[in-house]
């Protein structure tokens, strides 16, 4: 792996000033920059495109937005941090005394050094966001305040990308990123970042499965790519959402739908590889786009790695979740740890015995003794070569995947690829792809 903590940073901080919403220019330099890392396969969909029963918003672009005292005081810029802005505000120049301006400023009384992150998508309307130490000095009722948005919500278009390496087979997973919050790095400039770096990491490599990355703008973002790309989702095995993958906290995992999938199985044995203590969420359809990918016409099986999971963590959606907060070598970890579920879940195949009618003869290749020996296997022993090699005979039905035969045996998952191969070349067994999505 050549992904550096050095390397997540210079990204970090060229992204993370970048005003991202919905729709408009600061994702398309957001696509831009990426590009850098991977080659990106870009498109844009008209808005009022109706997807499903949705329609892709006006595009939302702002230049300036600032409110005045009456001496000409700034005492809110979104110069300063572009979390000030209630994201998809709509443009309007005017005088407010408090009482009418109240509707409009948002701030946290439990958070008060932090200023929230707020949006209105779907409903006209504008808004500041401040701290609430900075709402207490700097508004009373006496004062009249002069509000200025320059924003443009226009007939324009909805960007994203994607990014397929193809396997040896064309059965596929799914990962899927967010890329519409703006300065905030945990949520989810993190997990931009990581299905960017995962992607190059994994294109260097010989893959069994083929895998489809996904950079869009949450919930509309997921509609459209169902959309527009309907039967090849349809036919995916599973995949992830990532999302805060960056934080200082625990490692957590929201499960599938299916509660028990592959997916969920793999992820929960490499925790464990890997010896890492976590958290376990079961699915709920509220969060990120795991709740479209598997809705009743996808049922995709989608699970979530997370380290500070959205609605867990106390900067969650405001502007301390920040560069201090986040840092590199945090992302490095999770992008170790998706490194390690996709190489385990790459290996899994279903086994298929090529000598069904008793056992094969091993020893003329090798994969048996010479010499017969007396054994007795004490209960703490653990499985040998020649132990693997006859357990994957044995269940060379087609039903079982070799992350099934582990289970089933308690073999070491690592040992059953390895022997696996061994009989593969043997041309003792085919390794059929997965098909069925996890239900198994």
């Amino acid at each position: 792996m050549i992904t550096t903590k050095e390397k997540i940073e210079v990204y970090y901080k060229k992204l993370f000033p970048i005003t991202r919403s919905l729709t408009g220019n600061g994702n398309r330099e957001t696509i831009r920059i990426l590009n850098e890392i991977i080659n990106l396969n870009v498109s844009e969909f008209p808005t009022g495109e109706k997807v499903f029963d949705w329609a892709i918003p006006n595009e939302w672009n702002i230049k300036e937005a600032w409110i005045k005292k009456t001496n000409g005081e700034k005492i809110i810029d979104i110069a300063n941090s572009n979390i000030h802005i209630m994201n998809y505000s709509e443009p309007i120049h005017a005088k407010f005394k408090l009482k009418e301006l109240a509707a409009h400023l948002f701030y946290l009384v439990e958070l008060p050094n932090a200023i929230p992150y707020k949006t209105s998508y779907y409903h006209r309307n504008w808004g500041f966001c401040l701290a609430y130490n900075d709402y207490k000095n700097n508004f009373n009722d006496d004062e009249e305040y002069e509000v200025y948005i320059d924003s443009e919500l226009k007939e324009g278009s909805l960007s994203y990308a994607d990014y397929c390496i193809e396997g040896n087979n064309r059965n596929e997973y799914l990962i899927s990123t967010y890329f519409c919050h703006p300065s905030m790095v945990n949520d989810n400039l993190s997990g931009v970042l990581l299905t960017a770096f995962l992607a190059k990491e994994l294109s260097k490599l010989t893959l069994n499965y083929s895998y489809r990355f996904v950079f869009i703008p949450e919930t509309i973002g997921a509609i459209t790519y169902c959309y527009k790309n309907e039967v090849k989702m349809k036919n995916l095995l599973g995949g992830f959402v990532v999302s805060c993958v960056g934080g200082p906290g625990k490692f957590g995992y929201k499960q599938t739908y299916l509660k028990n999938s592959f997916i969920d199985r793999i992820v929960d044995y490499t925790f464990s590889e890997k010896g890492i203590d976590y958290l376990k969420y079961p699915f709920e359809p509220q969060g990120s786009d795991e709740r479209q990918y598997s809705s009743p016409g996808f049922r995709i099986p989608v699970g979530l790695i997370t380290k500070d999971k959205f609605h867990e963590y106390e900067y969650y959606h405001t502007s301390l979740d920040d560069l201090s907060f986040a840092k590199p070598e945090y992302l490095l970890e999770s992008l170790k740890l998706y490194l390690g579920v996709i190489k385990n879940l790459d290996a899994n195949h279903n086994v298929v015995s090529l000598n069904p009618n008793c056992e094969p003869q091993l020893g003329r290749r090798g994969l048996y003794p010479t010499i017969g020996r007396r054994t007795i296997k004490s209960k703490s022993e653990s499985y040998n070569e020649l132990d693997v090699i006859l357990w994957l005979l044995f269940y060379g039905d087609g039903s079982l995947t070799l992350f099934e035969i582990h289970e089933k045996t308690g073999i070491n998952y690592a040992k059953i690829v390895d022997a696996a191969e061994t009989l593969r070349r043997q041309n003792l067994i085919n390794l059929i792809p997965v098909e069925n999505r996890g239900e198994n």
